[in-house]
Order: structure tokens, then C-alpha cells, then sequence
């Protein structure tokens, strides 16, 4: 049975959607949570596939947290053996960072709604191509990435337009939160640390701007978050039918 290797780096950012649609496939997951345990040991050679989840931290604060170094070997190991590899937010933005692409400040934040529009390489993308060619997504970010060197740019947004990128066959990363939903945007919301991000900002979208936005947007996104998550999920392995549940695995 293929088991997925997810990083997680707080608690506040799970796999949201992306979850239970993992596990309706019938793949365990392996979580490797870097808040309880900053000193995880990460051998992936047992593992067919990679999702690096989001989380406050940048890339630039690897000397601080040496898991973000340790990852992104990780990462490399994982890309030097051809496995699959999403990345999501940070995630995207550490895979960006070991594929040789500067990460910096955005010269903005985006936190809330935004248009993305795909690029002509990305209407061409066998994972992406369930997105329509422009469609609003959650974004809660200050840093971007670059497109690296032999990669392929797929998705831009007016004020960030590095969105998603491929490399080579397998390899994605996603600088927007396609894995949202209502519950979960709350919960950035009611997070002190994600609401004095908000706060200092400085962008229109407030609190309530944001809620009025993810009931008009969030059940469309979430249609087409599992038509992409599950293109994604093909490169891991063909789904395997079950009739309950794979239990989840802590490391």
C-alpha cells in the first residue's frame, strides 16, 4: 500500500482537504510534524511520494530551525530519486530554494482571496489543468519564490506573479492553498500570531472581508482543489479501493 510522507511545521496547517482525499485512495500518511519533534530523523527512502505543508517560518530561518535544512535534503533525496513532491506555501518555497531559486519578501503580502491565472505552460499541465484559466484562491503569504532554472512556470497573481511551478515530471509547488476550507480559514483567522500578521498588513481584505470572500469562493475552490490533488496523487500511485479507512501515522 503507498504511504505519503507529509512534513507538517505547526499545528495551524494541516493537510486540510488534501486528508481525507488521501486517504479515500487508500494511502497511508506518514506525518513527520516538526513542532512536536524539531529534531525528526527523515529517511525517505521507503516512501513513493512527498507533501511539505505551509507554516509561518521562511526559508531564510534555517539557521534557527535546523529542520527546514534537514528537509530540504530531505527534499533533494526525494527529487534525485524521481518521487513525487508537492509543495504548498513554505513547502513550495523550499523546493524552489533546493532546485537553485532565490526566495525572498514579496514587495506585498497576499492574505485572502485572489485571482490566479494560469500561464499557457499551465493550462498544459496534466496536474493543474482542472483549474479554470483565471479562478480565485486562498493565499496567506510574504515570501516567493522564484521559478527555478529548468522548471516550469504554471500560475501568476497580480501582486506575486510566481504561483506554481513544475519540475521535471512529479515535482509541483504551489504557493497558494488550494487545500482550504471554511473551517480551516477560521482557524488562521482566530490564531493570534495569524491575526496580528493580518493586522499589520495593511491590505484591504480585513476579517470580515475574508469571510465574506471564502462563502462566496471556497465550495468552488474546493471542487477544484480534488480534481487537481487527486492528478497529483495519480503520480504517487494508481488508487487502491478500500472500504475503510488507513489509520494516520505520527512520527
Amino acid at each position: 500500500m503507498p504511504r505519503l510522507l507529509v512534513f507538517q511545521h505547526v499545528a495551524a496547517e494541516p493537510l486540510g482537504t488534501l486528508d481525507p482525499l488521501i486517504r479515500r485512495r487508500g494511502h497511508r500518511i506518514r506525518f513527520k510534524n516538526f513542532e512536536r519533534h524539531p529534531d525528526a530523523q527523515l529517511n525517505v527512502d521507503r516512501y513513493p511520494g512527498l507533501v511539505v505543508l505551509g507554516g509561518p517560518m521562511n526559508v531564510e530561518d534555517h539557521p534557527r530551525r535546523p529542520h527546514l535544512a534537514n528537509e530540504m535534503r530531505a527534499i533533494e533525496r526525494m527529487l534525485g530519486q524521481g518521487k513525487p513532491v508537492l509543495g504548498i506555501c513554505l513547502g513550495a518555497q523550499l523546493l524552489a530554494h533546493v532546485l537553485g531559486a532565490p526566495v525572498s519578501r514579496n514587495p506585498v503580502p497576499e492574505i485572502g482571496w485572489y485571482p490566479l491565472r494560469k500561464t499557457a505552460q499551465g493550462e498544459a499541465d496534466p496536474v493543474l489543468a482542472p483549474l479554470p484559466a483565471e479562478t480565485p484562491v486562498f493565499q496567506w503569504h510574504g515570501c516567493r519564490f522564484d521559478i527555478p532554472r529548468d522548471a516550469v512556470h504554471l500560475a501568476s497573481s497580480p501582486d506575486c506573479p510566481q504561483q506554481a511551478f513544475r519540475h521535471g515530471d512529479n515535482a509541483y509547488g504551489f504557493q497558494f492553498h488550494l487545500e482550504m476550507d471554511q473551517r480551516l480559514v477560521e482557524r488562521w483567522l482566530a490564531n493570534p500570531l495569524y491575526r496580528e500578521e493580518l493586522a499589520n498588513s495593511g491590505l484591504a481584505q480585513d476579517e470580515e472581508a475574508i469571510r465574506t470572500l471564502t462563502r462566496r469562493h471556497i465550495a468552488t475552490m474546493q471542487g477544484h482543489a480534488e480534481a487537481v490533488f487527486n492528478n497529483f496523487l495519480d503520480l504517487v500511485g494508481r488508487p487502491e479501493r478500500r472500504h475503510t479507512l488507513p489509520s494516520r501515522e505520527w512520527a
